[in-house]
């Protein structure tokens, strides 16, 4: 949630803002600001809205010189979405100038104290507390400011910091919340995430918390919390700009769903040598996995739906009880984990807050703990005992997908190579599911071609504002998933229910034309699930039936379909999404949603 960017070098500052700005759009946000220094003033510009108005009200930053300067996206929690609450937040004496991502738990009491002493706050938010203990604390030494600041605050969060003093420097704080540095020739950057960096430089440094840096264009230098200098490893980018693009399609979300085939590859075929699944690292010994009675998956979101198809697959293959559990309640329970536990961490970014609070609390309970993360040196990455990186790339559309598929890809190859470590899976069985596993890019691409018609079906169901997804077993997790993606963009009310579950309350809310979203998937419990078409039918409800190729059964029942391909029956979840997250772009596109940005989403949930 938010974005951050800041720059020092030699030209102008603005351009370089803006344009890291909107590459941070996809963050959420609800409005945005710059601050440059041109030598003798700080010039702040900030505007309720998009980027883009921000470009227009500063002629492409034209209009604001300085070659120093950091920018911001707010998404509103401490005051109103205004232009006044925007960020950047300046200190009374025009000599900071601060953005600021995640909460200052202790912001109250701070701004009671700073008040009494005669300051005068101009917004509602937390951040302008930050922006007076700068002014309160400085004596001539900008670093000393800063550190005397920081020691002040609670919470999660990361600040940028410009300084009047002439020298070009800017100040970088993390706390709990995504803060990297860009190394260039001549200029230095820092931003939220690697997508605005990009552009300018591949080399990047990831800040730890409760470190802080301090920028200028000649130089990085990195400190910890007592104002010692901490050597850090730089490491390279592996992916360009064009990434980052949308490459001719229309939204980044389309031209994510198909890039899912080769997304899949990438995850999984540098993990399978000689027919062998292999995890650099994954390094449980024989004994410590031997100890292990009892897996736990911990997420948010999607994540965690892709978390609820990889227990189906790890119970099924390894016979150890698997619980998934949301993030956020996990944190604030007092969960039975211990050293007989392997907690499994998904997060597309490695920063979710939640997550990170679970992550710790199981950790410090003696649970092995195993993160499933895109974000290279994110902070569940550097956490967790072990790290398996879902090599999707970026993913710029709030809405996951390739993100989600990916992670049900590691999931599937773990639990294979799991079961496989504990004797508990046949060669024959092994060998038939790595293949399927390899065979799954051109699965996904079929599903994917096999439903042309997926635009007739939004648009129908784009008449709706109910959609109920069913199913059963391993359908049922899919449902969740596909009902997320369908509400999260279009704002139409879809929700998953477990199709077994219909007559205990779910079947009231049916009523003449309703539209049942019924996967079909699991063939061992066909039957029954055919059973519920006739009862959704009974009431007058329209079905729209997700089924593999082949069965003509389900067809005679349903009133439009959706095709998947067949494959090895454990890993059918992945070849199902993916036009289910066709049909929620497409019913989206037709409402006339702003699909890569949905409304009150962010990408990353770095605050709870």
């Amino acid at each position: 949630m938010c974005g951050i960017v800041g720059f020092t070098g030699t030209r102008q500052a603005a351009p370089v803002l803006l344009d890291g700005l909107k590459r941070l759009e996809y963050r959420g946000y609800d409005s945005a600001g710059i601050a440059v220094a041109d030598g003798d003033r700080i010039n702040i510009a900030k505007v309720k809205g998009f980027v883009q108005n921000l470009a227009d009200m500063t002629h492409d930053g034209g209009d604001i010189g300085g070659a120093v300067g950091v920018g911001h996206t707010r998404w509103a929690t401490h005051g109103a979405p205004n232009d006044v609450n925007a960020h950047p937040h300046m200190s009374s004496d025009g000599r900071f100038a601060v953005v600021h991502n995640g909460i200052i738990e202790n912001y109250a009491p701070l701004r009671q104290e700073l008040t009494k002493k005669g300051y005068v706050f101009l917004s509602d938010t937390d951040t302008e507390v930050v922006a007076a203990l700068l002014e309160t604390y400085y004596d001539g030494d900008a670093k000393r400011a800063v550190m005397k600041t920081a020691a002040r605050l609670e919470g999660s969060y990361s600040l940028g910091v410009v300084c009047l003093d002439g020298t070009g420097r800017l100040f970088a704080m993390r706390e709990q919340s995504p803060l990297i540095l860009g190394l260039g020739v001549g200029e230095n950057y820092f931003a939220s995430d690697v997508a605005a960096l990009v552009p300018h430089t591949k080399n990047v440094i990831y800040l730890d918390d409760g470190e802080f840096a301090e920028l200028t264009p000649e130089s990085i230098t990195v400190y910890d919390v007592r104002g010692r200098a901490v050597e850090k490893p730089v490491s390279r980018v592996t992916w360009d700009v064009e990434a980052a693009e949308k490459g001719g399609y229309e939204h980044f979300m389309l031209k994510e769903i198909m890039e899912q085939p080769a997304c899949f590859k990438a995850t999984v075929e540098p993990r399978i040598r000689n027919g062998r699944v292999e995890f650099e690292d994954f390094h449980l010994t024989d004994e410590e996995l031997g100890r292990i009675r009892r897996i736990v998956i911990t997420a948010c979101g999607s994540a965690g739906y892709a978390g609820q198809v990889g227990r189906y697959v790890i119970e099924e293959l390894c016979r150890i009880p698997v619980s998934v559990e949301l993030a956020s309640e996990l944190r604030y329970r007092n969960p039975i984990i211990d050293e007989h536990t392997l907690l499994i961490v998904v997060s597309q970014s490695g920063e979710t807050a939640d997550t990170i609070a679970a992550l710790k609390e199981c950790k410090s309970r003696g649970a092995k703990t195993l993160a499933i993360v895109n974000v290279v040196g994110s902070t569940i990455a550097k956490l967790a005992d072990h790290v398996i990186y879902t090599w999707a790339g970026p993913e710029i559309a709030v809405a996951t997908t390739k993100g989600y598929t990916t992670q049900v890809a590691v999931l599937d190859m773990l639990a294979v190579y799991l079961a496989d470590r504990l004797g508990k899976i046949e060669r024959e069985k092994y060998d038939r599911l790595v293949l399927a596993l390899l065979d799954m890019p051109g699965k996904i691409q079929r599903a994917i071609d096999l439903n042309r018609n997926i635009k007739k079906l939004a648009k129908k169901a784009s008449a709706h504002n109910q959609i109920y997804f069913i199913g059963r077993n391993m359908d049922y997790a899919v449902c969740m998933e596909g009902a997320l993606k369908l509400k999260e963009i279009s704002y139409i009310f879809a929700e998953a229910y477990a199709a077994g579950e219909l007559k205990h309350g779910t079947i009231a809310l049916l009523e003449q034309g309703s539209l049942v979203v019924t996967l079909a998937c699991y063939e061992p419990l066909l039957e029954k699930t055919m059973s519920n078409i006739e009862e959704v039918k009974a009431r007058g409800a329209q079905v729209l039936a997700v089924a593999q190729e082949g069965n003509r059964q389900i067809l005679k029942k349903a009133d439009d379909f959706i095709l998947v391909p067949r494959t090895e029956e454990l890993f059918t979840p992945i070849a199902q999404i993916v036009p289910l997250q066709l049909f929620a772009y497409y019913v989206a596109k037709e409402r006339g949603c702003d699909i890569d940005k949905p409304k009150n989403l962010a990408k990353s949930v770095t605050v709870e």
